[in-house]
């Protein structure tokens, strides 16, 4: 097959595999190598742009972006010296208590975050701190939920990239800080369920200033000529250590300065 066939052949797997709750093999397993013409970085986004582009063309609405591994130790476990980011659709969205169908999805977990909703474009070649923080209507609480449509969460980098980065639902909680008024590094986080903490973490974890990997996201996203424009929704990355939903149940998060947001799981 040609490289393009491998990579529609990925894509419809991939596909299949969500849509039928049963994850399918590591991707990284079909890269065709230097015989593709492609790095193995440009060969995962490929197919995470045609599952995305085929999403739009469905009528499904783009709200956002994602970024994922902005931990350190995740990005050394890997292989990797870059966060990814994946899409964000308004399908995805779930509202503070509205019940999210484990029935929907493969094998979840769920993670805390810091969003940004963006009041202006982001359309420079190269971004710093004030140009997100001015960019930026406010920060609020987020919970995102990840879900691999590769089995047994076997990913290595190109796996999770071809896979939306693992994205699957989000939660954005009701209270908007603007950035001017708050250290997003400093913005100590819990994660809990049922009043047990499962996980903690700060600001700092994700990439040291959540801010770093916005700035990294807006310069790619504009690299790639899809700069990220105003009332979008990024999700910056993972504060703590991602929990496994196993079975319904409510997840708090709660994060200094933003307050808690909520995500109800259901059968």
């Amino acid at each position: 097959m040609s490289t393009d066939e491998v990579i529609r052949a990925i894509a419809n797997e991939l596909c299949i595999a969500e849509s039928h709750r049963t994850p399918t093999g590591p991707i990284r397993e079909q890269f065709p190598g230097g015989d593709s013409g492609m790095s193995a970085v440009e060969f995962a986004y490929a197919i995470q742009q045609l599952n995305v582009s085929r999403r739009i063309e469905a009528g499904e609405r783009l709200v956002g972006r994602k970024i994922g591994l902005t931990s350190l130790a995740v990005q050394q476990q890997l292989g990797v010296d870059q966060p990814d980011f994946g899409a964000l659709f308004a399908s995805m969205a779930h509202g503070d208590d509205q019940p999210i169908a484990l029935s929907e999805l493969i094998q979840p977990k769920v993670e805390a975050e810091i969003a940004l909703v963006l009041a202006h474009d982001l359309t420079r070649e190269r971004h710093t701190f004030d140009d997100i923080v001015a960019a930026s209507a406010c920060a609020v609480a987020a919970i995102e939920v990840v879900d691999s449509r590769i089995r047994n969460w076997d990913i290595r980098f190109i796996d999770t990239v071809a896979d939306n980065a693992s994205s699957a639902r989000f939660v954005i909680g009701s209270r908007q800080v603007p950035l001017s008024q708050i250290d997003l590094t400093a913005c100590a986080m819990t994660l809990s369920r049922d009043g047990d903490v499962l996980s903690r973490g700060s600001g700092s974890a994700c990439l040291g200033n959540p801010l770093n990997a916005a700035v990294w996201l807006a310069d790619r996203m504009v690299e790639l000529g899809t700069p990220l424009r105003a009332g979008d929704v990024v999700l910056t990355g993972a504060l703590g250590p991602m929990v496994a939903v196993t079975e319904p149940g409510a997840y708090l998060a709660q994060i200094d300065g933003l307050g808690s947001v909520r995500a109800t799981f259901s059968a």
